[in-house]
């Protein structure tokens, strides 16, 4: 036996003899194999944003780049669950280890993809690993830390959270911006990053990640049909989601898929039903009122979340013609209010129990933030883009742990694994449909807001003055737009098909040619802001009817060894009155026997 492996059983160990108590120094432990894989994960999200435009230019599928990001997100999402139902029957670190790992393999097939279809393959893979990485953390602090002290521990999470955030989206601007590094062209790295990262990740993992084994009770039953029927829900109606612009959303192919999604409903109510608590999603989690609105309020809150990350950098970098790196820092004010509001509500969680409110003012702030994006124009300052994202990043802040910790909180210490895993794999539903939505939205509205564009008589003008001079006729940089321009006005179908490729021939050409193009895009954007804010309304409205319970002042660790300490007593307690009962019966016998044999 190893070292490493020896130390680890005897902390564990520990944690198990002191009834589930742990000290702060084995909290700390735990917390930093916790705090490299969720820097893992966290990183990638936000790395591939910004580079997510040079890498569809790169390999021209800018109308396709959704399937790159909507890829990860759905297998991610089918993940989640099963990761935390296996983590509750084989114990979290081993799942842990295992999603570690297969994200490193998917980070290395991502990096030398060379189509968006190939490289949404690979990206598939990495959200198989992140599956894991995303909701095993949560359970785990779950276990570890009672709601309430939860708090005290969360800053090392936001700074992991908040450094991948800042350097995320600057290291995937310098990737992006890169011809070449080592050999091998720059946005590729924004995959191979993960690797040197990952090997650390798995070493902090292996050395301190180090929790009690959970005695089981009952036979183990995996939830077989639960993780079948769910994919045979969620992946139909996430594809018809991401390709409804393309197909129609009345085609065969979309009627195809609402029919196969409803059947898949369906029959993962049925299985989960009849699996009872060993259900991938038990529906007992339901009946509580708190988690069911937690869960719903999680599923709004990822629609305009995974949506305003994904549109706002590309608004940046296509309409502000902000680089990938600039854009990373642009997006810097999010990030800070996420980081601020985060550490308030978890201290004030953490002094007087109370978190009601932080549903409704978070909502609240992200409502506001979308409304000052619906009045963005392809002119606006990006100061004003600026304050839009830092009132979303104050609203984000107040809701991701918030609503974590309700959902643990609603349910039995023995739940928690399964409650977490739910709660996140809702979230990820809202969050994949937030990007194929605003997406679809976006990038079926920009053709014809084109159109319009060029019939606006001032950017006409423009066009028509910069079509009628020779340098620009001379300049190949502005090719690509005329020959567009052209095709509009013989009645063609350029601007549709400008879109289907690469937007690369905006770089560098004229801005009166380029600003039909522009309005174009920000005026389409400006659409799915609106649908966010529609959706962030609705959550603002539930969070007024979100229940707050009392949270618990012991962790899962210390309830479950609580009651197992109990169940013990009782059967000792129920061993000695067997064991007495037999004597008693043989004193009498004996007496009586005595007795009668005297007389």
């Amino acid at each position: 036996m190893s070292r490493v492996e020896s130390k680890g059983k005897q902390q564990a160990q520990a944690v198990a003899d002191s009834g589930g108590i742990m000290t702060h120094r084995q909290i700390l432990f735990v917390i930093f194999g916790l705090m490299a894989g969720m820097f893992l994960s966290a990183l990638d999200q936000t790395v591939v944003g910004t580079s997510i435009r040079t890498i569809a230019d790169d390999l021209d599928g800018l109308s396709q780049q959704a399937w790159v990001t909507t890829a990860y997100l759905i297998v991610s999402t089918i993940a989640t669950p099963i990761y935390g139902k296996l983590s509750d029957i084989f114990g979290r670190r081993p799942l842990f280890i295992i999603a570690i790992t297969i994200f490193l393999f998917g980070s290395i097939a991502s990096g030398f993809a060379t189509s968006i279809p190939e490289l949404a393959a690979f990206r598939a893979i990495q959200g198989l690993g992140a599956g894991g990485l995303m909701a095993l953390p949560l359970a785990i602090m779950g276990d570890m830390l009672a709601p309430r002290e939860r708090a005290k521990y969360q800053g090392y999470f936001l700074a992991v959270f908040g450094i991948s955030s800042v350097i995320g989206p600057l290291i995937g601007g310098l990737f992006a911006g890169a011809p070449e590094i080592l050999f091998i062209t720059g946005w590729r790295w924004v995959f191979l990053i993960n690797i040197p990262i990952g090997i650390v990740a798995l070493s902090i993992v292996l050395r301190f990640l180090h929790l009690p084994k959970r005695s089981v009770n009952r036979g183990v039953r995996i939830d077989w049909w639960g993780a079948t029927t769910v994919i045979l829900a969620v992946t139909p109606l996430l594809l018809v989601a991401e390709q409804g612009r393309d197909w129609g959303w009345g085609s065969a192919s979309a009627i195809a898929c609402y029919i196969i999604g409803a059947i898949g409903i369906a029959a993962f109510i049925v299985a989960e039903r009849l699996m009872g608590d060993d259900a991938l999603i038990p529906l007992k989690l339901f009946k509580s009122q708190t988690f069911s609105m937690a869960t719903v309020l999680g599923v709004l809150v990822g629609f305009g979340m995974f949506g305003a990350l994904s549109t706002i950098p590309l608004y940046l970098q296509l309409v502000k013609g902000s680089s990938p790196t600039l854009s990373g820092f642009q997006l810097l004010p999010m990030i800070l209010g996420l980081m601020i509001s985060s550490i308030v509500s978890g201290q004030v969680i953490s002094r007087t129990g109370q978190y009601r409110i932080f549903p409704i003012l978070g909502t609240a702030f992200m409502g506001i933030g979308f409304f000052l994006f619906t009045f963005i124009t392809a002119d606006t300052s990006v100061w004003y883009v600026m304050i839009g994202m830092l009132m979303v990043g104050l609203g984000l802040g107040q809701l991701m742990q918030t609503l974590t910790i309700a959902s643990q909180n609603a349910v039995g210490a023995r739940d928690i694994g399964v409650a977490t895993s739910s709660s996140t794999f809702f979230r990820q539903i809202g969050g994949t449909l937030g990007v194929a939505v605003i997406f679809s939205v976006v990038f079926s509205l920009v053709p014809g807001f084109i159109k319009s564009a060029f019939e606006n008589k001032t950017l006409a003008a423009g066009v028509q003055a910069a079509a009628s001079d020779p340098a620009v006729l001379a300049d190949p940089k502005n090719k690509g737009i005329l020959d567009i321009f052209q095709a509009q006005q013989t009645g063609g179908t350029g601007v549709g098909n400008a879109l289907n490729g690469d937007t690369s021939f905006l770089n560098g050409a004229d801005p009166r040619l380029a600003a039909p193009f522009l309005h174009g895009f920000s005026d389409a954007m400006v659409s799915g802001f609106w649908v966010s804010l529609i959706v962030i309304g609705i959550a603002f409205v539930l969070s007024f009817f979100l229940k707050a319970t009392p949270l618990r002042q012991k962790s899962a660790l210390q309830e479950v060894a609580d009651a197992d300490a109990a169940i013990l007593a009782q059967e000792a307690a129920g061993l000695a009155g067997a064991l007495v009962a037999p004597d008693a019966d043989s004193r009498e016998t004996v007496g009586s026997g005595g007795s009668k044999k005297a007389s």
